[in-house]
């Protein structure tokens, strides 16, 4: 692990959010709520099994839709399924992480921020960690139950070795 890697602190999904609608603004791409999720998801995942530590501490949990940060999720939920408005300025909100961290969330959202939400929603439905977080819930059933960081690490990780 780098020293870069190891001096940075205190990221919250939030300010991984952020950096997701801040490059959005940049490129001209739409997210909403659920396309939102599904990126800091994704950021979190990778970055375990890259880097075998989180990025952030926040908690996702197996809803319906695939996994959702509750907190995040109450911050956008009045946009609904429209596009999520910011004047978020991508130096500025770049300036939060360090060099490796930017480099690795653009690499997220070069691979996941082409595609729609529904398509996100469905490729995590298709994923271990949250498969396994709804086990004994009905496909439309509300569930709260946490995803935890290490089915994330071990699954994404062998998607690594694959």
């Amino acid at each position: 692990m780098t020293e870069q890697a190891k001096e940075q602190k205190n990221i919250t999904a939030s300010d991984v959010a952020d950096f997701f609608l801040a490059k959005a603004n940049s490129t001209g791409d739409q997210i909403t709520n659920l396309k939102l999720q599904k990126l800091v998801y994704y950021a979190q995942a990778w970055f375990l099994a890259n880097f075998h530590k989180p990025l952030f501490d926040e908690e996702f949990e197996a809803w319906v839709h695939g996994p959702v940060l509750p907190e995040l999720y109450h911050t956008h939920k009045e946009r609904g399924s429209s596009p999520i408005i910011t004047n978020l300025d991508i130096k500025n909100v770049k300036q939060k992480f360090n060099s490796e961290t930017v480099d690795f969330l653009d690499e997220v959202a070069s691979v996941y921020m082409p595609h729609g939400a529904y398509k996100l929603e469905l490729m995590t439905h298709n994923e271990k960690p949250w498969i396994d977080a709804r086990d004994g819930y009905e496909s439309d059933e509300k569930c709260d139950t946490v995803i935890s960081k290490e089915s994330m690490e071990k699954f994404y990780e062998a998607q690594l070795q694959s």
